[in-house]
């Protein structure tokens, strides 16, 4: 059972009110994350600026998907995992780019060098080492591909412990965890905890 209030749009007020309706008008559906990041207005602001200034980066919107399932999968994030499946989907990455992408790996080696050194990050908590970097360098990234990276590993690691903490109900289709990576991470109480699906 989710932990937080879910706004609803049509009863939200001031500051909360207008981000949801940017939402809706701009994905032409409101999540339940940002419904319940709406709790505080700060909160959902900083979240929709973040993930709107990395959109006009130099990593594609296909790459910070991957990110963004291979972070999810690491925290076990079963909220995070729904949606990210279903938007690189829409951005057209195949089913087994996605299941590639959740294990850490990709389907080319320049991917497989994101997928990489994204997990490296995670695992060590930003201590990568130099060989870490220069791996990925001779995989033809930049400074600024490395800067992005960090940011999209760091706006879904927050999404990821949200979602853990809230418990947000799931309003995408759930995707199973993968064999070798069983989601027992998060111990919530109940079932149907959106965390650990």
């Amino acid at each position: 059972m989710q932990r937080l209030n879910s706004v609803s749009p049509d009863t939200a007020e001031g500051k909360a009110k207008t981000l949801l309706d940017g939402v809706q008008a701009k994905l032409g559906i409101t999540p339940n994350i940002m419904k319940t990041m709406a709790n505080s207005p700060a909160v959902l602001d900083a979240y929709l600026k973040f993930s709107g200034s990395l959109g006009s980066g130099v990593l594609t919107a296909q790459n910070r998907e991957q990110i963004a399932l291979n972070v999810g999968e690491f925290n076990q994030c079963g909220y995070c995992l729904a949606a990210h499946s279903t938007i690189g989907k829409s951005l057209g990455l195949t089913e087994e780019e996605i299941q590639s992408n959740r294990s850490g790996t990709g389907s080319d080696e320049k991917t497989n060098a994101l997928m990489n050194f994204s997990r490296k990050i995670v695992e060590k908590r930003g201590f990568v080492s130099d060989q870490d970097i220069q791996e990925f360098r001779d995989a033809g990234y930049g400074d600024a591909e490395i800067t992005e990276v960090v940011a999209n590993v760091a706006l879904n690691i927050f999404t990821n412990y949200f979602n853990h903490l809230a418990q947000t109900e799931v309003d995408f289709p759930e995707v199973k965890p993968l064999a070798d990576q069983p989601a027992t991470a998060c111990a919530t109480e109940g079932e149907g905890a959106a965390c650990c699906h």
